[in-house]
């Protein structure tokens, strides 16, 4: 449109106003003639066209993608899908795993429960039979192997690993695993028989409410079968999982061994595991939840279990604050648990089935939504999430469906990704305002310009430059600015968020109809014209007029970039912001002093360049003014 105005106001003064309107005269005025102030007035259109359009900013968010991936790999952030990470800023709700991410995933197996509620630390004062049955239930329902030439503990899960580790034995030839049942989370225990002796004994390994409900019995330190008490056992294991233990249950089907040939269940221990809270997890994440951004830790762990680490790292810090099982969950209709959304912080038990659910119905609350995950059934909730993190421990199906790869399993590095999208979209945001307000300075002047007497005050070589200015060099300007922490305490965009909000129409208003004023008077006012030396066709006014609408741009860079009165916070982590800025300005000068005929200018002398140069640098004592008025009003600044 304003190319289009452009055209017709440039083709109204070359007939009209430059004629004074005498219809005699313009009645002349020859086809050839007329072809001429068209195609005139059609090269201007184009070159404000090729100004105005911004097509320099798909490269820079396309630079701000690149280079801050870059980044977040130092910080063992790998972004697989680069849209991810600008979707990551914008988070509503986070659903984490607890185990790696909020937990270092290291677990240790800290004591062994007998059914009498006898404590052992070690194995050592076991009796010969527990020994062999405890070490058999570790061994031989384990999905981890001992690797014999190095001595490791490869494959399994951390759990299984952990067992076997403390169980510090190799499996044995003459002892023959004849089938199993692998654990699951829908069933939450495991299965293995092994054959031993001639004969065969089913051990079972799981959560002790699953297990221990058809264990009638158990056996003591000294291989004999006793009565359980279980109302005891479950208050005991409830202490301990309140304290952030977990807790696993072994037992067997039939004893193999001579003090006892019973056929049922008999409890031969629960194992107590701690899997110690990163030490960066805490303000993690309080820095998540300053971010506006509601934590949900979805474990497979006990209820008592993942609230005692929920609230140890904050993820519970409120009596509203919800918790439940996946059982509990299930009994939810969907409206129900979209009710409960906004203050659950817990999901215990949980099943892949309940993270797809969750992730659902938060997006269908239009929350922007991520998920954690790192087995092969979290990937459809992977897949369903607005962005999703995989970790770097997980499975390469999990890491497929993923946006985003965690290569350290922490919490930590999710809250640098968040800040990391944040910046991107601050950054674009920045850029925007930088280059919509010097398009509507030029496009101001360029529409107005015809109507006093200034036809052309830019031409189109110098439009072209221009053009380069604020595309391309600020492009690559702008997407290096950094991180700042202070991002992680506002609140989240919303989806339907528009691009410019209030404080960058604001700026962009104010700052571009400043600029084009100062522009207009610059060339119409005789108290300027006559600070300049008199040439043909004013080539001095106009050469600084050239100059001025540049530096006015370079310095209204430095007003785009913060929302601050000091224009230099943070200026020196971008330095390449600093090396573009500076070499615009020296090029600039070098045009001024010889661009010659083709850029249309002359040399000024020292006293016309310190004119020319304070007059543009007024654009920051005015925009100061805007943003002091901003703070009286209550307004926070910012982009």
């Amino acid at each position: 449109v304003a190319a289009t105005m452009i055209a017709i106001s440039y083709l109204f003064s070359k007939i009209f106003i430059l004629n004074n309107f005498n219809f005699a005269i313009i009645s002349n005025i020859s086809f050839n003639t007329f072809i001429g102030y068209l195609l005139e007035a059609l090269t201007l259109a184009v070159s404000v066209l090729v100004m105005s359009v911004p097509e320099g900013l798909p490269m820079m968010i396309t630079l701000v993608l690149s280079t801050n991936s870059k980044k977040m790999l130092k910080d063992n952030v790998l972004v697989r899908k680069m849209v991810g990470i600008e979707t990551a800023g914008s988070l509503n709700i986070l659903f984490t795993d607890k185990t790696g991410t909020i937990t270092k995933g290291k677990m240790e197996v800290v004591k062994v429960l007998l059914g009498n509620l006898n404590e052992y630390n070690s194995k050592l004062e076991l009796s010969d039979t527990y020994q062999r049955l405890l070490e058999d239930s570790l061994i031989y329902n384990n999905e981890s192997e001992y690797d014999k030439s190095s001595g490791n503990v490869i494959g399994g899960n951390i759990t299984d690993k952990a067992l076997l580790r403390f169980a510090s034995k190799y499996k044995e030839d003459e002892i023959k695993i004849i089938d199993r049942v692998l654990f699951n989370s829908k069933n939450k225990y495991s299965t293995s028989i092994i054959e031993k002796d001639n004969k065969k004994i089913k051990l079972i390994k799981g959560a002790p409410d699953k297990v221990l409900k058809y264990t009638s019995n158990y056996l003591d330190e000294n291989g004999k079968v006793k009565v359980l008490d279980k109302d005891r056992l479950n208050n005991y294991i409830n202490n301990e999982t309140n304290n952030g233990l977990r807790a696993i249950a072994l037992s067997i089907s039939e004893s193999i061994y001579p003090v006892d040939s019973i056929r049922r269940n008999i409890l031969v221990g629960i194992i107590f595991i701690k899997d110690e809270i990163r030490e960066e997890a805490v303000d993690s994440v309080k820095l998540i939840k300053n971010a506006g951004i509601n934590i949900v830790m979805v474990t497979g762990d006990s209820l008592s279990t993942g609230v005692s680490i929920a609230k140890e790292v904050g993820i519970i810090d409120n009596e509203g604050d919800a918790s439940i099982t996946s059982n509990e969950l299930n009994k939810l209709s969907n409206e129900e648990v979209k009710k409960l959304i906004p203050r659950l912080r817990v999901v215990a038990r949980a099943l892949p089935e309940d993270k797809k659910r969750l992730v659902t119905l938060a997006k269908e609350l239009n929350l922007v939504t991520g998920m954690t995950g790192d087995g092969v059934n979290d990937s459809i909730a992977l897949k369903k999430a607005d962005v999703s993190f995989a970790m770097g421990s997980g499975t390469e199906v999990a890491k497929e469906a993923s946006d985003i790869v965690i290569t350290d399993d922490n919490i930590l590095s999710i809250s640098k990704a968040i800040l990391y999208g944040r910046t991107i979209f601050k950054n674009i945001r920045k850029f925007i305002i930088f280059q919509l307000t010097i398009n509507l300075a030029a496009t101001s002047l360029a529409l107005i310009g015809p109507f006093i007497g200034v036809p052309s005050p830019i031409t189109v070589i110098q439009m072209l430059w221009i053009n380069m200015v604020m595309d391309t060099l600020a492009a690559l300007a702008f997407a290096y600015e950094p991180p700042l922490p202070e991002y992680m305490e506002e609140e989240p965009k919303k989806r339907d968020e528009p691009i410019l909000n209030r404080y960058m129409r604001d700026e962009i208003i104010f700052t571009g109809a400043y600029s084009a004023i100062l522009c207009v008077l610059f060339l119409k006012l005789p108290i300027f014209s006559e600070l300049f030396r008199e040439a043909e066709n004013q080539k001095y006014l106009l050469t600084a007029f050239f100059g001025l609408f540049i530096f006015m741009g370079i310095f209204n860079s430095f007003n785009a970039r913060t929302h601050r009165l000091n224009l230099f916070a943070h200026l020196f982590k971008n330095k390449v912001f600093i090396v573009i800025i500076s070499f615009i300005a020296i090029v600039q000068v070098l045009l001024i002093y010889f661009g010659g005929d083709v850029f249309r200018t002359a040399g000024l002398s020292l006293k016309e360049f310190q004119i020319m140069f304070l007059l543009s640098l007024t654009v920051i004592p005015v925009d100061w003014v805007r943003k002091i008025i901003l703070r009286k009003k209550g307004i926070i600044g910012g982009v």
